[in-house]
């Protein structure tokens, strides 16, 4: 993989080592942390993927994606395209209601970039994998609902006020979000696996979607540091980077100290003067101006704070800072850990009484109506669920993750498997542990079957959802050939 930004070592650029092995042991401790880099003065000074998570594979970014949108914004605004005090409906006539209210009509650009377009709940609601709305035309959808207060005054967090960004870009410029970014900032930047989702219009999702790796997300995070240049090129209008940055309106109250702090164009502001992108599940882009350093984190998490406090407490206290060391020595190997597999036995004794037996399960929402457990021919575990009258197989690795593909998460027919990596263990006789990490995105399932005779128990929790992690929690009856 080519990389964008120079490396060096900590002590090169100021920063005690230790401090950054304590950071990546904390973070090793939350277990779902999937990849952290560490860019000071703007070289990468510390880097770290959990296997089998990997340095060249894009991560879904869900909200990340709205800093984003947001800088899109920025450069039409400076090509004269709008301007933040555009109203809505006069940019998406096509979508408007008939009888508009007086709020509605009052919404301009500003408002979506607050988030204070006046709603008094997000306009997107989110279901599974993503955030998402049925059918076409999602800008007239999300124009439709009320708009229970004056704009700008209330601040709601809303991914519809964002895909309203991206509709409106995608009408003034004839084209798709990421097409329109490509030039003026992804190539000058060296982002060149980025993917965004589309609405059934082949508009850009805006407020989520995005996919680039963690190298690329330090990328425009550095470039936000550096005030929106880059090689000597203002690619950002300077202003619009501190704009965008800074505080515009007041959010919180909320239980997480770093989600109190302020809403900027699409970015949070954080403690301790920094800022950040903010993507569901702990994937973020952290500009802390005040040290100069740029910290960029994708994860699996429910608990998003977490992540947050083990960025300060590793590297606010004044020892994590050294005299920078003179010269430039060699920068230290990527340090490569990994994501634990299940723990327990390669085998089990009742695998031999299991052989050619068909679990029938009880009626159940998920629709997986059977499940048989068998050996691949390379010796690998396999489980075969049968979901909406289809097998699914998935082979499990011992004591290594083992690559592969997965159908399982219910998408339709015509999406492909997603990619993942499993693993399997007997955790005693008549227990069987699964994990399978979808790679790429937050998610992983843990699968537990737990043989007792001809009876067995299904479970499937879900480490992160928008809904809830329990995902089957069934029972089935052996039926024998």
């Amino acid at each position: 993989m080519s990389r964008i930004l120079p490396r060096s070592t900590p002590r090169a650029q100021g920063v005690d080592p230790t401090a950054l092995r304590r950071l990546i042991g904390r973070l090793d401790r939350l277990e779902h942390v999937h990849s952290v880099m560490v860019v000071r003065h703007g070289h990468v000074i510390a880097e770290n993927w959990w296997h089998p998570h990997t340095a060249d594979r894009p991560h879904t970014m869900f909200s990340v994606s709205k800093s984003f949108t947001s800088t899109a914004v920025g450069l039409a605004v400076h090509e004269g395209l709008l301007t933040l005090d555009d109203r809505v409906v006069d940019l998406l006539p096509d979508d408007v209601p008939a009888d508009p209210g007086e709020h509605l009509r009052a919404m301009r650009v500003r408002d979506l970039l607050t988030m204070t377009a006046g709603h008094s709940a997000s306009t997107m609601e989110g279901i599974d994998r993503t955030i998402t709305l049925p059918g076409a035309r999602w800008a007239r959808a999300i124009l439709a609902q009320p708009v229970e207060h004056e704009p700008g005054t209330r601040f709601v967090y809303n991914t519809g006020a964002t895909y309203l960004l991206s509709a409106i870009l995608h009408r003034l410029t004839g084209r798709r979000l990421l097409d329109y970014l490509t030039p003026r900032l992804l190539a000058p930047l060296g982002i060149t696996h980025a993917a965004w989702e589309q609405d059934p219009d082949g508009i850009d999702t805006g407020g989520f979607g995005l996919s680039i790796t963690t190298e690329e997300m330090a990328a425009f995070g550095q470039l936000y540091l550096q005030g929106g240049t880059w090689a000597g090129e203002q690619l950002v209008p300077a202003e619009w980077v501190a704009q965008a940055s800074a505080q515009q309106v007041p959010n919180g109250p909320h239980d997480w100290p770093d989600w109190n702090q302020g809403y900027g164009y699409q970015f949070w502001q954080c403690r301790h003067g920094a800022y950040r992108a903010d993507g569901a599940f702990g994937q973020y882009i952290v500009v802390w101006p005040e040290k100069d350093l740029v910290i960029t984190m994708t994860s699996g998490l429910a608990d998003l704070q977490s992540v947050l406090d083990v960025v300060w407490d590793t590297l606010l206290p004044d020892d994590a800072w050294v005299a920078p060391e003179a010269g430039a020595p060699d920068p230290a190997a990527p340090v490569q850990t990994a994501l634990p597999t299940p723990a327990g036995a390669a085998s089990s004794p009742v695998e031999a009484a299991l052989d050619g037996a068909t679990f029938v399960l009880a009626p159940n929402e998920r629709d997986v109506s059977a499940v048989v457990l068998g050996r691949a021919p390379d010796g690998r575990t396999e489980v075969t669920m049968t979901i909406g009258g289809v097998d699914h197989t998935v082979r499990f690795g011992y004591g290594e993750w083992s690559q592969g593909t997965c159908s399982l998460l219910g998408a339709p027919a015509d999406v492909a498997p997603a990619d993942v990596a499993t693993a399997a263990a007997w955790a005693d006789e008549s227990t069987l542990d699964g994990r399978i990490i979808f790679l790429g995105t937050p998610f992983e399932w843990r699968l537990t079957l737990r043989f007792s005779g001809d009876e067995v128990a299904v479970v499937i929790d879900r480490n992160v959802s928008f809904g809830e992690r329990g995902f089957l929690d069934a029972t089935g009856t052996a039926r024998r050939a």
